[in-house]
């Protein structure tokens, strides 16, 4: 039976890459977690490459998914070698063990190894990262694709989907302003209004991911570098006006027309995915729908802000 070891699983891809293989493929499926591992999950600490060897060696996956990361920009820029450790020494090892023992690799990077100021960017165009963190994610690429000849970097952008906390994800995360501002007397919420971005549905990356999959399944696995993302472009004002319609509020917010994030960030890093489209794959999501089913189901659980 085909094997598939998702490194990352309790994360907020990785949770919807598990549920996608479990639901939708008769594969066997090995999912990790960084500190605590459930009944089906085993813990693994991917900065630890003897741990890393050892894990693949005694699974023997046909193919690993590569979802552990440090996702924050902030984050990267104060820690650097941090950032470092989990985007690129993680990734080469991960790359190394799956070489030795025959794996094809996913890795996931990001549209920030873009400078953001010619979109669309093909999969060819030279990436020029702002920051620490697109540093890092196009350093772990060169490390994936310097260490296995059998491997893909899925390039992805501003990612949300069903959450365990508002913090998840940039898009959630102003969940709690967006209702704030809404309360008698409340100051407006301000929100960037500068930067273009492109929100996309974690259930529709492991939709696109699981594809990937098959073709690894049949023997042609798709290799190098590929690119996915929504179709939708949005500022955070935008998002949170949308957000402020799905939960049904008067928000006031206040549109930033300048950045303010202390860490740079590219303007327009759309993400060009004409290469899996062309292979037939992928599905997007509207924006409107997807979020009021993640903002419904996760307030129905009883989630307060």
């Amino acid at each position: 039976m085909f094997k598939v070891a998702v490194i990352g699983a309790s994360g907020l891809l990785g949770r919807a890459i598990v549920r996608e293989l479990a639901a939708e493929t008769p594969w066997q499926v090995v999912p990790t977690a960084f500190r605590h591992g459930g009944p089906q999950q085993s813990v693994l600490d991917v900065r630890d490459a003897q741990a890393v060897n050892a894990f693949v060696e005694r699974e023997a996956p046909d193919a690993i998914v590569l979802a552990a990361a440090e996702r924050r920009p902030d984050v990267c820029e104060h820690d650097p070698a941090a950032a470092r450790a989990l985007n690129v020494d993680a990734v080469r090892s991960v790359a190394a063990a799956a070489r030795q023992h025959g794996a094809w690799v996913l890795s996931i990077s990001t549209d920030y190894v873009f400078d953001g100021t010619q979109p669309p960017y093909r999969i060819d165009d030279t990436p020029n990262p702002l920051n620490a963190y697109g540093r890092s994610k196009l350093e772990g690429e060169q490390a994936l694709l310097e260490t296995s000849d059998n491997a893909l970097v899925l390039r992805l952008p501003l990612l949300y989907g069903p959450i365990i906390g508002w913090h998840e994800s940039a898009v959630t995360s102003l969940v709690p302003a967006i209702r704030a501002s809404a309360e008698p007397g409340a100051q407006a919420a301000p929100m960037d209004a500068w930067a273009t971005r492109y929100p996309t549905f974690t259930p529709d990356v492991a939709f696109v991911i699981r594809e990937l999959l098959l073709r690894c399944a049949d023997g042609t696995p798709v290799r190098d570098i590929a690119q996915w993302s929504g179709d939708e472009p949005m500022t955070k004002y935008d998002i949170a006006e949308r957000i402020a319609q799905a939960l049904g509020v008067e928000a006031h917010l206040l549109a930033q027309p300048t950045p303010t994030d202390a860490t740079p960030r590219p303007r327009n890093c759309h993400l060009d995915s004409s290469r899996l489209e062309t292979l037939g794959m992928g599905r997007r999501t509207p924006f409107d729908a997807a979020i009021r089913g993640v903002l419904n189901a996760f307030m129905k659980d009883g989630a307060q802000c």
